[in-house]
Parts: C-alpha cells; sequence; structure tokens
C-alpha cells in the first residue's frame, strides 16, 4: 500500500528521528520534504497545503516532553496529522434504521464496485451476523448482473433477480419490496458505474437515492487513480449525500494520494480499504493504523487480528497435545502449516504490515518467487503417498525422484522441502514441554494488541 509514499516518508521519519531539537530550520527542512512526498503521492494541492499548515503550527509551539526526543515529537505530529487528514479513528457502518437498511454503492466505471459490494456483503454476515441480499440496477454493462449473482453466492449472502429490459428504479424497490416482505437485515444497492461528468446517469442515481432511502451512500472509489479520485469523489458529493467511501485495489497502489485527499474533499469518511481481490480483502478503515503505515511504523494490530483469523486454533490444539505426548511432527502437519499460511493472505500481506525496519531485512527477497516456493511445497507434499507423510524416514532416491516428477519438480526441491521439515521438526521436539500450546494460546488472546508476535518466530515455512 502507498509503497513509494511510505518509502520517503519512512526514510524521513529515520532522518528526524535523531534531531536534538526542534528548530524553524530542520521543520522548515522536514516539511519541504513532507510537502514533496505527498505530491508526487499525487495527493491533491490544497490538501497537501492545509496539511503542511496545521503540521508547522504545531510542530513550531510544540513543547518537547522530557521522555521524548524532539525528532519523535516531530514524528508524533506528523502521524496525527497524517491520521487527521485521512479522518479520525474508525467510521463504522451505519445500521441504524428499520430492517431492511438499505445501502446504495455507487462509483466510476472500473472501480470495483460490483466485488466490493459482495465483500461488504461478506463483512456483515460474518462480522455483523446480519441476513443480506444483494441486487444489481446496473442494466447497462454486459454480463453485470450475472457478476454480482456469482459473487453473492461466494459471499454467502442472497441475491435478488433483476434484468437488463427492467428500469433501475424499478429493480431496487422490487428488492426493497421483498427484503421488507422475507426479514432482510440489510438490502445491498448496486448501481451502475458512470462518469462523473454523465448528467443522465448522475440524475437516474440521485432519483434512485430519494426512492430508496438508504441509510449509507457509499462511494466505491479506485485508489489507484490518485489525485483524479478526489475530484470525481467531489462530482459524486455534489449529486448524492454521500455518508462513507470505500478504497479498492488499495494493495496496488503505489502513490497512495487518494487516501490522503479524498476524506478532506468530500467530506466523507473512509469506511472501508479493500485490500486484495479476494472476498475477505476488505478491511474496517482505522485512520491511526494507516497513518501508521504511511510512516512506515507497520500494522501490528492488522498484522495479529490477520494471523489469528487464520489460525485453526483446534487444529493447533491437536497438533500441541500431539507433539507433547511424543507423537512427533509429520508431513501431513507440515501441510498443514502450509495451508495456515496461505489462509493468512500469504508472505506479502504479512509483510505489508511490519514495521519498516523489519521489511528492510526482507528487501532483497523476492516475494514473487517466496510465495511460488510454499506452493511448490505443497505441490511435493501431495505427490507423496499416505505413507510417506507418516513417515518420511521412508523416503529415499527413487521415492524422491517418483515424487519430483509427480510434483513437476526437481529432485533438489523435494530435498529442499525436506531439509526445511526436518528443522521444523527439530523445533517442535524442542517445544514438547507444552511451549507450542502456549504460543497457540497467546496467539488466540493477542487480538487488538502488537505484543506476543515473537511467539510465530519460524513458526510457517518460507519465512526464513
Amino acid at each position: 500500500m502507498a509503497s513509494a509514499l511510505t518509502d520517503k516518508l519512512s526514510r524521513l521519519v529515520k532522518q528526524i528521528s535523531g534531531q536534538a531539537r526542534i528548530t524553524e530550520a530542520n521543520v522548515a527542512d522536514m516539511l519541504r520534504e513532507v510537502r514533496m512526498a505527498l505530491l508526487e503521492a499525487d495527493v491533491a494541492l490544497p490538501v497537501v497545503r492545509d496539511f503542511i499548515a496545521r503540521v508547522k503550527d504545531k510542530a513550531l509551539g510544540q513543547e518537547v516532553m522530557g521522555s521524548l526526543k524532539p525528532g519523535q515529537t516531530l514524528v508524533g505530529i506528523v502521524s496525527q496529522e497524517l491520521a487527521a487528514t485521512m479522518g479520525e479513528g474508525v467510521a463504522d457502518i451505519n445500521l441504524a434504521a428499520q430492517p431492511p437498511a438499505v445501502i446504495l454503492m455507487a462509483g466510476l466505471q472500473g472501480a470495483g464496485k460490483t466485488t466490493t459490494t459482495a465483500k461488504l456483503a461478506k463483512h456483515l454476515i460474518e462480522k455483523r451476523k446480519k441476513k443480506v441480499l444483494t441486487v444489481s440496477a446496473d442494466v447497462y454493462r454486459p454480463a453485470a448482473i450475472e457478476q454480482l449473482k456469482t459473487v453473492t453466492a461466494q459471499a454467502g449472502a442472497e441475491w435478488f433477480h433483476s434484468s437488463p429490459d427492467q428500469k433501475p428504479l424499478d429493480i431496487a424497490l422490487a428488492a426493497l419490496d421483498y427484503a421488507r416482505k422475507h426479514f432482510f437485515d440489510v438490502l445491498l444497492v448496486d448501481t451502475a458505474g458512470r462518469l462523473a461528468i454523465d448528467d443522465a446517469l448522475m440524475a437516474e442515481i440521485s432519483a434512485l437515492h430519494k426512492a430508496i432511502h438508504p441509510v449509507e451512500t457509499l462511494f466505491v472509489v479506485d485508489a489507484m487513480q490518485g489525485q483524479d479520485a478526489a475530484n470525481t469523489a467531489k462530482a459524486f458529493k455534489d449529486a448524492l449525500p454521500l455518508t462513507g467511501i470505500i478504497l479498492t485495489k488499495t494493495d496496488g497502489d503505489s502513490r497512495g494520494g487518494a487516501a490522503l485527499s479524498v476524506r478532506q474533499i468530500t467530506g466523507a469518511p473512509i469506511k472501508f480499504a479493500g485490500t486484495s481481490e479476494k472476498l475477505d480483502g476488505l478491511e474496517v478503515f482505522d485512520a491511526q493504523r494507516h497513518a501508521g503505515r504511511i510512516l512506515g511504523m507497520g500494522d501490528i494490530v492488522a498484522l495479529v487480528e490477520q494471523v489469528t483469523a487464520g489460525v485453526d486454533m483446534e487444529a493447533a490444539q491437536k497438533l500441541a497435545a500431539k507433539v507433547k505426548s511424543g507423537g512427533g511432527f509429520d508431513l501431513n502437519d507440515f501441510l498443514s502449516q502450509i495451508q495456515q499460511m496461505k489462509q493468512m493472505g500469504g508472505l506479502s500481506s504479512l509483510m505489508d504490515k511490519l514495521p519498516s525496519q523489519l521489511t528492510a531485512k526482507a528487501a532483497g527477497m523476492d516475494m514473487g518467487k517466496a510465495e511460488k516456493d510454499i506452493g511448490r511445497k505443497q505441490g511435493i507434499i501431495h505427490s507423496m503417498t499416505p505413507k510417506e507423510r507418516a513417515k518420511p524416514e521412508l523416503i529415499k532416491a527413487t521415492r524422491k525422484r517418483r515424487i519430483a516428477a509427480g510434483a513437476g519438480v526437481q529432485v533438489q526441491d523435494v530435498n529442499r522441502m525436506l531439509k526445511e521439515f526436518e528443522q521444523m521438526q527439530d523445533m517442535m521436539k524442542k517445544m514438547q514441554g507444552g511451549g507450542l500450546m502456549k504460543m497457540m494460546k497467546r496467539l488466540g488472546g493477542m487480538k487488538g494488541m502488537g505484543g506476543g508476535m515473537g511467539g510465530m518466530g519460524g513458526g510457517f515455512p518460507g519465512m526464513r
């Protein structure tokens, strides 16, 4: 997320952290660098000017607390103002309405609105325990209705039938009537993607809004659009009373300007950020934590949440009991560890949330190659017989050749995987005194906390 901006600002954080005292000169130097970094990240000029003015005002009038260095105080001010620019804390989605609570999804063509509708449905079902109905009022884009039907099924929600020969207003009213009669908690209305300058379509969505009275009107915006995203968001704000923003494609954004611009220009809070193409790749947006990521401080809270969501505690307890009783750690257990890593979103997703000083150590590591390596290990184990997985000591030269051929890899790859397995096996033997269960319990109780991440060290294949 915002890798270019993060690189520049995290370097600046290192430079100013060692400042002996706050002076007009070093504040001016810092603000010059921050201003250039923000403009290069395609943050809207009015937002940059306002941000710089606020930081300068606070920095020059700031008294340094005895426990902090002046440089740390400056970093703190930049972090606070970054968070304030994107919104204060977390802006939760509003469902305080007589069911069904209607949520209208608006946005430009190609912003990922239909997929985001399904992601939001999945979020509401899993996190808020709501019964969700989706409907597509997009009668213009070929296969838009079928696309929503497919992703809605994947999300576990219910889809309301519509067809291209209907009018969007008729579709929305019919869906609302159905949702009321069948006791749905939430109705998500996916609208047609439109250009901000398309007066006819903007009038259509405005009429739709007046007819169905949504409790939330969410603007879905592509984070990679940079400054242009803020301009189009303003055009939508003029046409609709937007209540929130969802940033999509934040995982592919090299500049990050949209996140810093849309909140201030539209006045609507950023409520969610799309972090991957998967249906569970939607995060509640937390401005403070996001500011930490941009400054290269990482987001340990999000990392812990991601890890604990991916850890199958029941499987972990069974593994701990097995190791403790002397049952040993076999290749089935090793495969289970690999699969848990994939459930957590993979290496690149985890690395994205670590502080820059930690990720710098892995700067030379090719994440794409590392992800492929994890997949290769999985393929190798799948090519083994159940007996070989349970008793790896049986795997000698002829078996290795057969396994390599079955997995489409070289014998050296099989040897390398077996060596990593043996290292993991040795580590598990050292944990026979209950250390593994302690580690897993700590992971299970760490939601919302930054501590205890050291317990993961070496616990997942491919993270060495």
